[in-house]
């Protein structure tokens, strides 16, 4: 029997998979038949790529360091960030649920990834778990669920983390993968609805979105992912933002003290608070502003010069205005403010902005079109991250262990970001999504051939993009550079 025969007939027995036979409907007079009977296959043959990345980047090691493990050394097979890893990969191979790694535990290429020494399972310690490299979900089940500290009475769920650090190692993250300061860094903030349909903890209606959720809070740099906090929706985003803009914003003054740092966000962060920890900051902001009464009639006349524009040329028009405004009772002071008067298909499309910067340095049509309106692009990461990478699956009871998914989204999200930046430039995926980058880069066959002194991942031969695969390997073990 040669050895890929028995690494076969090994996974056979080793995993149990007897699906039973199924049958299609047939071809001329051969009968179509299948059953998950390959033995040690996967279907995720770009984990190898990935293996490369998060090896030399470090990210998942520094993200375990994070977490401290109270459990007996004696009995551990799966250290914390065997865990870790294990879970963050598959969420990045497309894996949300827990369930699913009752499966993907005998999948040698994601023990390989993990960095398993023995990644088919063969000597665990108890028979019953021999064939399985990887944890379970009960035992990744069991992570999520850690508390802040762990009591000395606790049977199985020995092992916390350090929240703060977590949040520190975001920045940490954008902060290193630089050789050199940027010239000026635009911290995006925005939040989103996490729908909830359970009982979890935290869960509160809120009227905009017209569902009970979590209002995540995210933070941005460009493409960098800097914060990503789990609110409940009983409170305003924007009475959140100081906060995290303190914490984020003293971590890059401490590395970067000389770079300007700009605030940028939407209405929702438009309140005197964010704006004069701003000012007193010395940092710039450019945020949106609601529209009222008193507004809409501070450009009444650039509405109807726009209007008449866009009835004489059948095209949108845009008109804006610079002044100074201040409201009755929330604002501290007067403000910069700039109004776009906006005729659009036979309607109006006011838009306002409150910004910090003078008309000598930003004029009003570039500070709104140029600047303000870059912001979209966060949008879509928000999107790339809870549409590709699950983000949003907080159905966990704990408001605590929901975080943690979020946070497991997260560092995905940095481990796929590193990978467009480091490896994907140049090529044809290079501006791709998750989905894409997933279904394109990271779905490939490949069976997993184990001796003594070699693991051999046999490839799909009929993968399209073989060369493609090559080169991004190849600048991955160039060594990773920084942005």
């Amino acid at each position: 029997m040669n050895r890929n025969t028995q690494t076969e007939a090994y996974g056979r027995n080793a995993t149990g998979c007897n699906a039973g036979r199924l049958e299609f409907q047939p071809e001329g007079s051969q009968r179509v038949e299948a059953a998950f009977d390959a033995g040690r296959t996967t279907s995720d043959g770009g984990l190898l790529l990935l293996r490369e990345l998060i090896m030399r980047t470090g990210l998942l090691r520094q993200f375990a360091g994070c977490f401290t493990d109270n459990r007996d050394p004696g009995r551990i097979e799966h250290s914390v960030e065997e865990l870790l890893t294990q879970r963050v990969l598959g969420i990045i191979c497309g894996y949300e649920d827990l369930n699913d790694h009752e499966r993907l535990r005998d999948d040698s290429l994601l023990a390989l990834a993990v960095g398993k020494a023995d990644v088919t399972g063969a000597t665990r310690k108890r028979q019953r778990d021999q064939g399985h490299a990887l944890a379970g979900k009960s035992t990744l089940n069991r992570l999520e669920l850690a508390a802040p500290n762990v009591d000395a009475a606790e049977r199985y769920k020995k092992i916390s983390y350090d929240d703060h650090g977590i949040e520190r190692l975001l920045v940490q993250h954008f902060l290193d993968s630089h050789a050199s300061p940027p010239t000026e860094i635009v911290l995006d903030l925005d939040a989103t609805d996490d729908p909830v349909h359970g009982e979890q903890e935290g869960r509160f209606f809120h009227g905009f979105y017209g569902h009970y959720c979590y209002l995540p809070l995210y933070v941005f740099c460009g493409e960098f992912l800097l914060g990503a906090t789990l609110h409940t929706a009983d409170v305003a985003p924007g009475k959140r933002a100081v906060e995290e803009l303190e914490r984020i914003v003293s971590q890059i003054q401490a590395r970067w003290p000389d770079v300007p740092i700009v605030v940028r966000g939407d209405s929702g962060f438009c309140n005197d608070e964010v704006m004069s920890w701003c000012e007193d900051g010395g940092i710039d902001y450019i945020l949106g502003l609601a529209q009222n009464p008193r507004l809409r009639a501070e450009i009444r006349d650039e509405m109807a010069a726009a209007r008449a524009e866009h009835e004489r040329t059948g095209e949108d028009a845009r008109v804006f205005k610079d002044f100074r405004y201040k409201t009755r009772d929330s604002w501290s002071r007067e403000r910069r403010v700039v109004g776009k008067a906006e005729y659009i298909t036979d309607k109006e499309n006011p838009r306002f902005v409150v910004t910090s910067f003078s008309a000598s340095a930003w004029s009003a049509r570039a500070l709104y079109e140029d600047l303000y309106c870059a912001r979209g692009e966060m949008e879509n990461r928000i999107k790339e991250q809870q549409l590709g990478l699950f983000a949003d699956r907080t159905s966990c009871h704990t408001l605590r262990a929901n975080q943690l998914r979020l946070w497991l989204s997260s560092i995905a999200y940095l481990i796929l970001h590193d990978l467009r930046r480091l490896a994907l430039a140049g090529t044809q995926l290079a501006r791709a999504q998750v989905g894409t980058i997933r279904c394109r880069l990271l779905k490939i066959g490949a069976i997993v051939s184990v001796s003594v002194r070699r693991i051999y991942i046999s490839l799909s031969s009929v993968f399209p993009l073989q060369e493609l695969f090559a080169r991004i390997l190849a600048n991955i073990r160039g060594g990773v550079v920084p942005a």
